[in-house]
Protein backbone atom coordinates (compact mmCIF):
# COMPACT_ATOMS: atom_id res chain seq x y z
CA UNK A 1 0.00 0.00 0.00
CA UNK A 2 2.72 2.36 0.52
CA UNK A 3 4.73 1.84 -2.19
CA UNK A 4 1.75 2.47 -4.33
CA UNK A 5 1.16 6.09 -2.62
CA UNK A 6 4.59 6.27 -3.22
CA UNK A 7 4.25 5.90 -6.82
CA UNK A 8 1.43 7.60 -6.97
CA UNK A 9 2.58 10.68 -5.76
CA UNK A 10 5.93 10.63 -8.03
CA UNK A 11 3.90 10.33 -11.08
CA UNK A 12 1.69 13.53 -9.75
CA UNK A 13 4.90 15.54 -9.05
CA UNK A 14 6.18 14.70 -12.16
CA UNK A 15 3.35 15.43 -13.95
CA UNK A 16 3.19 19.21 -12.07
CA UNK A 17 6.68 19.66 -13.22
CA UNK A 18 6.24 19.40 -16.62
CA UNK A 19 2.99 21.37 -17.11
CA UNK A 20 4.75 24.51 -14.72
CA UNK A 21 5.49 27.30 -17.11
CA UNK A 22 8.76 28.54 -18.31
CA UNK A 23 9.52 31.97 -16.58
CA UNK A 24 12.65 32.77 -18.33
CA UNK A 25 12.30 34.06 -21.72
CA UNK A 26 14.84 33.21 -24.86
CA UNK A 27 14.92 36.77 -26.93
CA UNK A 28 16.52 36.10 -30.66
CA UNK A 29 17.55 38.89 -32.43
CA UNK A 30 16.30 38.86 -35.72
CA UNK A 31 19.74 38.62 -37.31
CA UNK A 32 21.46 36.13 -35.87
CA UNK A 33 18.56 33.68 -35.21
CA UNK A 34 19.13 30.22 -35.86
CA UNK A 35 22.83 30.82 -36.41
CA UNK A 36 24.89 28.47 -34.65
CA UNK A 37 27.06 30.43 -31.86
CA UNK A 38 30.76 29.55 -34.00
CA UNK A 39 28.91 30.86 -37.13
CA UNK A 40 28.76 34.60 -35.51
CA UNK A 41 30.41 37.38 -37.23
CA UNK A 42 32.98 37.58 -34.44
CA UNK A 43 34.14 34.61 -32.23
CA UNK A 44 33.87 35.11 -28.23
CA UNK A 45 35.84 33.59 -25.74
CA UNK A 46 35.32 33.29 -22.56
CA UNK A 47 37.00 36.11 -20.38
CA UNK A 48 38.86 34.29 -17.55
CA UNK A 49 38.20 37.36 -15.49
CA UNK A 50 34.87 35.97 -14.76
CA UNK A 51 33.35 37.98 -17.79
CA UNK A 52 30.50 35.93 -18.91
CA UNK A 53 29.97 34.65 -22.17
CA UNK A 54 26.40 36.61 -22.09
CA UNK A 55 28.14 39.66 -21.69
CA UNK A 56 30.50 39.05 -24.77
CA UNK A 57 26.98 38.31 -26.63
CA UNK A 58 25.14 41.59 -25.69
CA UNK A 59 27.93 43.84 -26.10
CA UNK A 60 28.58 42.66 -29.47
CA UNK A 61 24.77 42.90 -30.96
CA UNK A 62 24.58 46.25 -29.54
CA UNK A 63 27.66 47.78 -31.50
CA UNK A 64 26.21 45.72 -34.12
CA UNK A 65 23.17 47.29 -33.73
CA UNK A 66 24.67 50.46 -33.58
CA UNK A 67 26.45 50.29 -36.56
CA UNK A 68 23.23 49.34 -38.68
CA UNK A 69 21.12 52.24 -37.48
CA UNK A 70 21.90 55.89 -36.44
CA UNK A 71 21.24 56.90 -32.99
CA UNK A 72 18.16 59.62 -32.39
CA UNK A 73 20.21 62.74 -31.49
CA UNK A 74 21.71 62.00 -35.58
CA UNK A 75 18.41 61.41 -37.28
CA UNK A 76 17.18 64.49 -35.28
CA UNK A 77 19.66 66.63 -36.33
CA UNK A 78 20.01 65.79 -40.36
CA UNK A 79 16.57 66.58 -40.41
CA UNK A 80 16.96 70.17 -38.94
CA UNK A 81 19.25 70.79 -41.47
CA UNK A 82 16.81 69.54 -44.01
CA UNK A 83 14.30 72.00 -42.98
CA UNK A 84 16.89 74.58 -42.43
CA UNK A 85 17.76 74.13 -46.22
CA UNK A 86 14.08 74.76 -47.27
CA UNK A 87 13.74 77.86 -45.37
CA UNK A 88 16.92 79.11 -46.36
CA UNK A 89 17.01 81.50 -49.69
CA UNK A 90 20.28 82.89 -50.31
CA UNK A 91 23.88 82.61 -51.58
CA UNK A 92 25.35 82.19 -48.24
CA UNK A 93 24.20 79.77 -44.80
CA UNK A 94 23.23 83.00 -43.36
CA UNK A 95 20.92 84.05 -46.49
CA UNK A 96 17.66 85.78 -46.18
CA UNK A 97 14.75 83.96 -45.05
CA UNK A 98 12.08 82.39 -47.95
CA UNK A 99 10.23 85.75 -46.23
CA UNK A 100 12.93 88.21 -47.12
CA UNK A 101 15.74 89.85 -44.95
CA UNK A 102 14.31 91.22 -41.89
CA UNK A 103 13.92 95.13 -41.31
CA UNK A 104 14.67 97.18 -39.14
CA UNK A 105 11.09 95.86 -37.01
CA UNK A 106 12.19 92.49 -36.86
CA UNK A 107 9.53 91.37 -39.33
CA UNK A 108 11.05 90.03 -43.24
CA UNK A 109 10.10 92.71 -46.46
CA UNK A 110 8.25 90.36 -48.11
CA UNK A 111 5.47 90.22 -44.89
CA UNK A 112 5.08 93.66 -45.13
CA UNK A 113 5.39 93.88 -49.10
CA UNK A 114 3.90 91.89 -51.89
CA UNK A 115 7.01 89.78 -53.41
CA UNK A 116 5.82 87.69 -56.47
CA UNK A 117 9.06 85.85 -58.16
CA UNK A 118 11.73 88.67 -58.06
CA UNK A 119 9.45 91.24 -58.06
CA UNK A 120 8.78 93.18 -54.65
CA UNK A 121 5.79 95.94 -54.53
CA UNK A 122 5.51 98.07 -51.18
CA UNK A 123 3.25 100.20 -52.97
CA UNK A 124 1.42 102.50 -50.37
CA UNK A 125 2.60 101.46 -47.37
CA UNK A 126 3.52 104.46 -45.08
CA UNK A 127 7.02 103.63 -45.33
CA UNK A 128 9.40 106.39 -44.07
CA UNK A 129 12.48 104.45 -45.40
CA UNK A 130 13.52 101.64 -48.04
CA UNK A 131 13.34 98.15 -47.03
CA UNK A 132 15.76 95.74 -47.12
CA UNK A 133 15.62 93.77 -50.27
CA UNK A 134 16.07 90.08 -51.66
CA UNK A 135 19.45 89.87 -53.28
CA UNK A 136 17.74 88.42 -56.61
CA UNK A 137 15.22 91.67 -56.85
CA UNK A 138 14.67 92.30 -60.32
CA UNK A 139 11.88 95.16 -60.21
CA UNK A 140 11.20 97.00 -57.39
CA UNK A 141 8.31 99.06 -56.18
CA UNK A 142 7.49 101.28 -53.29
CA UNK A 143 5.13 104.36 -54.36
CA UNK A 144 2.80 106.57 -52.07
CA UNK A 145 4.95 106.02 -49.54
CA UNK A 146 6.30 108.82 -46.67
CA UNK A 147 10.50 107.60 -47.90
CA UNK A 148 12.38 111.05 -47.39
CA UNK A 149 15.55 109.96 -47.89
CA UNK A 150 17.65 107.84 -50.35
CA UNK A 151 20.89 106.01 -48.15
CA UNK A 152 24.23 104.86 -50.01
CA UNK A 153 23.48 101.39 -49.12
CA UNK A 154 19.44 101.36 -49.64
CA UNK A 155 20.40 99.20 -52.83
CA UNK A 156 24.10 97.64 -52.06
CA UNK A 157 24.67 94.14 -53.51
CA UNK A 158 21.50 94.30 -55.66
CA UNK A 159 23.15 93.13 -59.31
CA UNK A 160 19.84 92.32 -60.72
CA UNK A 161 17.87 95.01 -60.15
CA UNK A 162 16.42 95.91 -63.52
CA UNK A 163 13.56 98.97 -62.28
CA UNK A 164 13.57 101.11 -59.47
CA UNK A 165 10.07 103.49 -59.21
CA UNK A 166 10.07 105.38 -55.88
CA UNK A 167 6.96 107.62 -57.62
CA UNK A 168 5.14 110.20 -55.18
CA UNK A 169 7.45 109.49 -51.56
CA UNK A 170 8.86 112.55 -49.93
CA UNK A 171 12.45 112.07 -50.74
CA UNK A 172 14.71 115.31 -50.77
CA UNK A 173 18.02 113.47 -50.22
CA UNK A 174 19.81 110.92 -52.59
CA UNK A 175 23.22 110.06 -52.16
CA UNK A 176 25.35 110.36 -55.26
CA UNK A 177 25.81 106.94 -54.93
CA UNK A 178 22.93 105.32 -54.52
CA UNK A 179 22.39 104.06 -58.09
CA UNK A 180 25.53 104.11 -59.53
CA UNK A 181 26.84 100.82 -58.50
CA UNK A 182 23.95 98.69 -59.86
CA UNK A 183 24.79 96.96 -62.94
CA UNK A 184 21.81 96.35 -64.54
CA UNK A 185 19.30 98.57 -63.64
CA UNK A 186 17.33 99.96 -66.51
CA UNK A 187 14.26 101.88 -65.71
CA UNK A 188 14.44 104.76 -62.78
CA UNK A 189 10.84 106.37 -61.82
CA UNK A 190 11.78 109.40 -58.84
CA UNK A 191 8.44 111.51 -60.46
CA UNK A 192 6.53 113.30 -58.00
CA UNK A 193 8.99 113.78 -55.06
CA UNK A 194 10.62 116.70 -53.37
CA UNK A 195 14.39 116.35 -55.04
CA UNK A 196 16.67 118.85 -55.21
CA UNK A 197 19.70 117.49 -56.89
CA UNK A 198 20.04 114.66 -59.21
CA UNK A 199 22.46 111.72 -58.10
CA UNK A 200 25.14 109.62 -59.91
CA UNK A 201 23.58 107.81 -62.78
CA UNK A 202 24.44 104.48 -64.07
CA UNK A 203 25.04 104.09 -67.88
CA UNK A 204 23.02 101.07 -68.03
CA UNK A 205 19.91 103.34 -67.85
CA UNK A 206 17.35 103.31 -70.93
CA UNK A 207 14.34 105.25 -69.47
CA UNK A 208 14.67 107.83 -66.74
CA UNK A 209 11.27 110.08 -65.37
CA UNK A 210 12.65 112.76 -62.48
CA UNK A 211 9.13 114.96 -63.47
CA UNK A 212 7.50 116.86 -60.38
CA UNK A 213 10.47 117.30 -58.34
CA UNK A 214 12.77 120.57 -57.73
CA UNK A 215 15.74 120.29 -59.49
CA UNK A 216 15.78 124.01 -60.58
CA UNK A 217 18.44 125.52 -62.08
CA UNK A 218 21.67 123.43 -60.49
CA UNK A 219 20.29 120.00 -59.71
CA UNK A 220 21.28 118.55 -62.99
CA UNK A 221 25.23 118.39 -63.50
CA UNK A 222 26.45 119.79 -66.10
CA UNK A 223 26.89 116.33 -69.05
CA UNK A 224 24.86 114.65 -66.66
CA UNK A 225 23.14 112.34 -69.21
CA UNK A 226 26.36 112.45 -71.65
CA UNK A 227 27.60 108.63 -71.29
CA UNK A 228 24.37 107.16 -71.33
CA UNK A 229 24.65 106.00 -74.27
CA UNK A 230 21.53 103.32 -74.03
CA UNK A 231 19.48 106.35 -72.97
CA UNK A 232 15.78 106.37 -74.85
CA UNK A 233 13.15 108.08 -72.92
CA UNK A 234 14.03 110.92 -70.48
CA UNK A 235 10.98 113.16 -68.44
CA UNK A 236 11.87 115.94 -66.67
CA UNK A 237 8.56 117.96 -66.41
CA UNK A 238 7.68 120.31 -63.88
CA UNK A 239 11.09 121.23 -62.23
CA UNK A 240 11.42 124.77 -62.86
CA UNK A 241 14.29 124.06 -65.22
CA UNK A 242 16.10 127.07 -67.41
CA UNK A 243 18.05 124.86 -70.10
CA UNK A 244 18.07 121.83 -71.30
CA UNK A 245 20.57 119.50 -69.97
CA UNK A 246 23.30 118.75 -72.45
CA UNK A 247 24.58 117.05 -74.25
CA UNK A 248 21.88 114.28 -75.21
CA UNK A 249 22.66 110.89 -75.86
CA UNK A 250 22.67 109.59 -79.68
CA UNK A 251 20.06 106.84 -78.01
CA UNK A 252 17.58 109.31 -76.71
CA UNK A 253 14.39 108.89 -78.33
CA UNK A 254 11.73 110.94 -76.19
CA UNK A 255 12.56 114.06 -74.36
CA UNK A 256 9.60 115.46 -72.40
CA UNK A 257 10.38 118.97 -70.72
CA UNK A 258 7.18 120.68 -70.48
CA UNK A 259 6.21 123.01 -67.67
CA UNK A 260 9.66 124.74 -66.77
CA UNK A 261 11.03 127.94 -67.14
CA UNK A 262 13.18 126.95 -70.66
CA UNK A 263 13.61 130.49 -72.72
CA UNK A 264 15.78 129.53 -75.84
CA UNK A 265 17.56 127.14 -78.03
CA UNK A 266 20.34 126.94 -79.17
CA UNK A 267 21.24 126.07 -82.78
CA UNK A 268 23.46 122.84 -81.03
CA UNK A 269 21.04 121.89 -78.89
CA UNK A 270 19.79 119.05 -80.62
CA UNK A 271 21.63 119.38 -84.14
CA UNK A 272 25.51 120.66 -85.62
CA UNK A 273 25.60 123.65 -86.68
CA UNK A 274 29.18 122.81 -88.71
CA UNK A 275 27.73 119.67 -89.91
CA UNK A 276 24.56 120.28 -92.61
CA UNK A 277 24.25 116.47 -93.27
CA UNK A 278 23.90 115.41 -89.48
CA UNK A 279 20.24 113.90 -89.18
CA UNK A 280 19.25 113.05 -85.76
CA UNK A 281 16.69 110.00 -86.60
CA UNK A 282 16.01 108.76 -83.24
CA UNK A 283 14.67 111.50 -81.31
CA UNK A 284 10.94 111.93 -82.67
CA UNK A 285 9.38 113.09 -79.28
CA UNK A 286 10.12 116.37 -77.84
CA UNK A 287 8.09 117.93 -75.53
CA UNK A 288 8.49 121.76 -74.71
CA UNK A 289 5.04 123.02 -74.27
CA UNK A 290 4.60 125.23 -71.45
CA UNK A 291 7.82 126.88 -71.57
CA UNK A 292 8.37 130.79 -71.93
CA UNK A 293 9.78 130.37 -75.49
CA UNK A 294 8.47 130.80 -78.88
CA UNK A 295 9.83 128.03 -80.88
CA UNK A 296 9.64 129.80 -84.59
CA UNK A 297 12.32 132.22 -83.47
CA UNK A 298 14.95 129.15 -84.25
CA UNK A 299 13.93 127.11 -87.03
CA UNK A 300 17.58 126.35 -87.80
CA UNK A 301 17.48 124.67 -84.39
CA UNK A 302 15.58 121.51 -85.45
CA UNK A 303 16.70 121.08 -88.89
CA UNK A 304 18.26 117.40 -88.16
CA UNK A 305 14.95 116.20 -86.41
CA UNK A 306 12.61 113.97 -88.04
CA UNK A 307 9.48 115.91 -86.38
CA UNK A 308 9.39 119.71 -84.84
CA UNK A 309 9.16 119.55 -81.03
CA UNK A 310 5.80 120.38 -79.52
CA UNK A 311 5.73 123.54 -77.89
CA UNK A 312 4.60 127.70 -78.63
CA UNK A 313 4.92 128.65 -82.33
CA UNK A 314 3.91 132.12 -82.06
Amino acid sequence: MQAFVNVFLGFFIFESVGAAPITDTIIYDSEFYDIPLGELPHPFAYDENKQSVETEIGTELSSVIQESYPSAPLIEEAEDEASTSKLIDGSSAQGSGVLGPQTQDGLPTCLLCACLGTTVYCDDRELDAVLPLPKKTTYFYSRYNRIRKISRNDFANLNYLKRIDLTANFISEIHKDAFRRLPQLQELVLRDNRIRQLPELPSTLTFIDVSKNRLGRKGIRNEAFKNLDELQHLYITDNNLDHIPLPLPESLQALHLQNNNIQEIHGDTFCKMRDFTYVRRALEDIRLDGNPINLSKTPYAYMCLPRLPVGNLI
